[in-house]
This record gives C-alpha cells, sequence and structure tokens, in this order.
C-alpha cells in the first residue's frame, strides 16, 4: 500500500505546482537567513579567536554558510521545475531529472539535520576550546613586548569588561601566573627578590587580579591587590565579603553566550528543516500525480500521488534486497575473474614417447 496516497484532478494539482512554487521562494529567503546566522557566528568567533584553543569551533558557522547557499540553489531549481509543471510540454524535459533531484533532496535534508543537532551538541566541544584558549592567552597577558602576543592584554582586558568575568573559572587563577610583566617589577626590592624566590619556577605571584576584573557597580573601592589579606584592608574579609571582583569565570561567560546563540540558530535550523521536508513531500506527490496521468492528452483526469509507492517497511524490505543483490552481484564477478586467471595461468602437459 502506497504512503501518503491521495487523488488529483487538475484543480488540485495546479493549486498543488502554485503552492509549490511559492513555497520554495520562502524556502530560498530561509536559506538567505541560514547564510547569514552562519556568517554572523563565524565573525563572532573570529573575533575572539585569540582566546580559543584551535579552529574547530568554525564548523558549526562553516556549515551554516553551505547549507545557506545550497538552499537558495535547491529551492531556486524546485521553484523552476513547479512553475514548469503547469505546462505538461515544459514539464517533459524535467521527468529525468525530478528522481535523482529528489534523491539530493533527502541528502540535503539529512545534512540540514545533523547541523542542527550538531548546533545543541557543540558545548562541550566550545568549553575545552574556550578553557585552553583563556589559559594560554592569561599566560601570555604580560608580554605586551613581544611580537605577536603584545595585544592579548588588550584583548583579555576588553573580554573581562565586556563579558563582567575574570579569569577562566574565577578570579583566583590569577594567582597561579605571572600577570605583571618584568619590566615593571623593581628587582632591587626585597618583597619582589622574595617572591620570586619563593617560587619554584621563579615567577612573580601575587594574590591580586587586572583592574578589568573589577565590578565598577560596587560602592567599594576595587580591591585589585592583596585579595586574600584581610589585614591590608579595612573591614574586610575575603573569604565571607563580597568581593567588588567580577565573580564569573570567563569560559563560563563566553560558553553561555556562544552556547545561546547556537541554540537559538539550531531551533531556527529545526523549523527550516520541517519547512524543507514538507516542501520535499509536496515535490514527491506533484511529481508522482503527474506521471500517473492515465491519458496525457485529458489533462482534466484524476490521477494518485504518493510519497512512496509502498509502505515504509515494504520500501525498507526492498531497498536492502537490492543492496544484497549489489553485494551477490559483486562476488560473482570477482568470482568470475578468479576463474579466469586460474585457467589463463595453466600450463598444457607435455607428453613425450620413448
Amino acid at each position: 500500500m502506497a504512503l501518503l496516497k491521495v487523488k488529483f484532478n487538475q484543480k488540485k494539482r495546479v493549486k498543488l505546482a502554485q503552492g509549490l512554487w511559492l513555497m520554495n521562494w520562502f524556502s530560498v529567503f530561509a536559506g538567505i537567513l541560514v547564510f547569514s546566522m552562519g556568517l554572523f557566528l563565524k565573525i563572532e568567533l573570529r573575533k575572539r579567536s585569540e582566546v580559543m584553543d584551535n579552529s574547530e569551533s568554525h564548523f558549526v558557522p562553516n556549515s551554516l554558510i553551505l547549507m545557506g547557499i545550497l538552499s537558495c540553489a535547491f529551492n531556486g531549481f524546485a521553484g523552476k521545475i513547479c512553475y514548469d509543471s503547469l505546462d505538461p510540454a515544459k514539464f517533459a524535459k524535467w521527468k529525468p531529472l525530478l528522481k535523482p533531484y529528489l534523491a539530493l533532496c533527502c541528502v540535503f535534508n539529512m545534512l540540514i539535520f545533523f547541523i542542527a543537532l550538531i548546533c545543541f551538541l557543540m558545548r562541550g566541544s566550545l568549553d575545552s576550546t574556550l578553557a585552553q584558549g583563556l589559559k594560554n592567552g592569561m599566560k601570555f597577558y604580560r608580554d605586551t613586548d613581544t611580537p605577536g602576543r603584545c595585544f592579548m592584554k588588550k584583548t583579555i582586558d576588553m573580554l573581562q569588561i565586556e563579558f563582567k568575568c575574570c579569569g577562566n573559572n574565577g578570579y583566583k587563577d590569577w594567582f597561579e601566573i605571572q600577570w605583571i610583566s618584568n619590566r615593571y617589577l623593581d628587582f632591587s626590592s626585597k618583597e619582589v627578590k622574595d617572591r620570586i624566590k619563593s617560587n619554584v619556577d621563579g615567577r612573580y605571584l601575587v594574590d591580586g587580579v587586572p583592574f578589568s576584573c573589577c565590578n565598577p557597580s560596587s560602592p567599594r573601592p576595587c580591591i585589585q591587590y592583596q585579595v586574600t589579606n584581610n589585614s591590608a584592608h579595612y573591614s574586610y574579609d575575603y573569604q565571607t565579603e563580597e568581593l567588588n571582583l567580577w565573580r564569573r569565570g570567563c569560559r563560563e561567560a563566553l560558553l553561555n553566550y556562544y552556547s545561546g546563540m547556537m541554540s537559538s540558530m539550531g531551533a531556527v535550523i529545526l523549523l527550516v528543516w520541517l519547512f524543507e521536508m514538507s516542501v520535499m513531500v509536496g515535490l514527491r506527490l506533484l511529481h508522482t500525480s503527474l506521471e500517473n496521468i492515465a491519458n496525457p492528452e485529458d489533462p482534466e483526469c484524476e490521477s494518485e500521488g504518493w510519497v512512496l509507492e509502498n509502505s515504509l517497511k515494504d520500501t525498507f524490505k526492498s531497498a536492502l534486497e537490492n543492496l544484497k543483490k549489489l553485494g551477490k552481484f559483486n562476488q560473482v564477478e570477482a568470482g568470475a575473474e578468479g576463474a579466469e586467471g586460474e585457467e589463463g595461468g595453466k600450463t598444457p602437459a607435455i607428453t613425450t614417447v620413448s
């Protein structure tokens, strides 16, 4: 039994063709939207590429850009087919291309669905990329005189100010690295010497943070240095008092920002996928209804259209059998070639009469 079997007369076929033509052009605009989202996401990721460990995160925007271009091309082509289907003479030239085109549409829709899922599942990969990238960025914060790294201080400061965050996982991350450049340290000072000697790596570590970690909304002046020293500040207990530093780490802030963006894009792409699926089903119904016209000279006669000629179960079984036959055919060919090789390799026996 055919799947989604529908009877059509000429009026219904014309309405279906006109509706599909309109839907395909809506799909072209949807493709432009997907392309624009991919471009926007790529620009946003490039803005902060210095604090990302690798370029794997660009897989999603690149895929969205490609899907957007393909969507415009596929749906523009389908719109032309639907428009020409109103004229039997024009439609005849598209008949041989429709089945391959519908097969490509199936693959295309599977890719769209896959990209939508990737948008929702990208959080884990993005998390590790940001964690390592921010760690490296903080390490190079002090290298303002090193070519290729002199911009890192500004990048980190602007990031912490814009996203209201501090460090990788929190403000204490700054205690574990030397973020003050050696050019601004007085090596004749006993305090500096003691701090460097107390560290096995010879680094100048302090319980302080860059100015960009300060919360300007706090009524108290920013406690930027000696954060863990209660006696250095009046009426202060760093363990109990609400610090006037940003508590949230930049990894979490950026992860929430990009994850929220990708989740919204994933929801939009799922809607586009549903719309594309409905267009593909409609095009299949139009294709089969036009093919099944009993008398081509009488365009007003009724015809039947369907999505699948047999049920889903029978179609799956048929496809499986075809694959098995194809495998057996390849085995027979390989066996035949092997037999020919054996026959060719045999040498005729020579008998001698003494």
